[in-house]
């Protein structure tokens, strides 16, 4: 669309027959998605989640590594963010991603997340993240 919240920042220049997806192996993503408390347009908005994945199998899967900063915008979470950094195999129903910390008010955190596709189409994918964080 006009505004991507997803962008390749690079991309291999492998010339293998292999490969004939238009995203290749090792292409390396940024990201900065809204977060929301629903899926609904008219949800409140309450932070970013920002950061980096990297395409990490062959063109029979799709699997990513992702490195996510969840911020939160508003609430008693204001200024506080969760980190993720986990392998996503986008095929797999539901996946789980491991919490690796946080700072503000989830200085040290550690947990998981599950997340599973709420809704996608050709340029829009909206997900639904359950976290469950253990935090100081």
């Amino acid at each position: 669309g006009s505004n991507p919240t997803v962008a390749v920042i690079a991309q291999a220049n492998i010339t293998s027959s292999d490969n004939n997806s238009s995203v290749p192996f090792s292409t390396i993503f940024a990201l900065d998605d809204i977060l929301k408390i629903g899926p609904e347009d008219n949800s409140e908005v309450i932070g970013n989640a920002q950061g980096l994945g990297i395409l990490i199998a062959d063109t029979n899967t799709t699997n990513l590594l992702w490195y996510w900063d969840f911020g939160f915008i508003t609430g008693k979470f204001n200024g506080s963010s969760i980190s993720m950094f986990s392998r996503n195999p986008t095929t797999v129903t539901v996946r789980e991603l491991s919490v690796v910390g946080g700072r503000g008010k989830f200085r040290m955190a550690k947990g998981f997340a599950q997340l599973k596709d709420y809704s996608s189409n050709d340029t829009t994918i909206i997900a639904e993240l359950n976290v469950t964080v253990i935090h100081y």
